[in-house]
């Protein structure tokens, strides 16, 4: 079961993902905060799968909160939910360490395989940001990094195909490999590359030659 810590200051958005989460059998909702501040705690206290964030909240923001659950907890998963679609919010919220990023009005059947897939090891955003993000990419010169020493041939492989955005299940049948495998891979990489969460350490393989 996959459970689901829900922070957004609106009462009704709150109650409306409640409802379509505990109609599905294999999510539930294991907590809620009306703000960043308590979503900071109560990930603290019931340690969710997954938290889906607003960015808009009062006193610290949803930014502020990824940053701090991120800074505790640097496996924790965050799942952007938010009505802002602009640079000015999706950029912040991926540097704090956000593995996914959608609208409010985003399809439900594709939020909730949003929800199982970013669990499972995903980045995932919507359509229009996925873009706007491959575009960003193309334009930035990149920054080239030097390889640990240390990685061997299968984890640079591995590498590779976080960096063009594969999941867990996509590497292991790509490799030939178990999930529990790519992600002992994974963890691996993160403490070898510096890296303190899917997202950076996309971006750090992205820019490798």
């Amino acid at each position: 079961m996959i459970r689901v810590l829900l922070a957004d200051d609106q009462r009704l958005i709150r109650a409306g993902l409640r409802m379509l989460i505990e109609d599905t059998d294999d999510i539930t909702v294991a907590g809620e905060a009306a703000d960043g501040v308590e979503a900071v705690r109560l990930h603290t206290e019931l340690r969710p799968d997954l938290v889906i964030m607003d960015l808009r909240m009062p006193g610290l923001d949803g930014i502020g909160a990824t940053r701090q659950i991120l800074t505790t907890e640097p496996r924790a998963k965050v799942l952007v939910l938010t009505t802002f679609d602009d640079d000015e919010h999706l950029f912040p919220a991926l540097s704090a360490g956000a593995t996914g990023y959608f609208v409010k009005d985003t399809d439900p059947d594709v939020l909730l395989d949003a929800i199982r897939r970013t669990v499972e090891g995903d980045l995932l955003f919507s359509p229009t940001l996925l873009r706007r993000l491959v575009t960003r990419a193309l334009t930035t010169p990149p920054e080239t990094p030097s390889p640990p020493a240390d990685l061997t041939p299968r984890e640079r492989e591995v590498l590779r195909l976080v960096a063009e955005g594969h999941g867990n299940q996509e590497i292991a049948d790509h490799l030939h490999l178990g999930v529990s495998t790519v992600k002992t891979h994974i963890v691996n990489l993160l403490d070898k590359t510096g890296t303190d969460n899917r997202v950076r350490l996309a971006v750090y393989g992205s820019k490798l030659p």
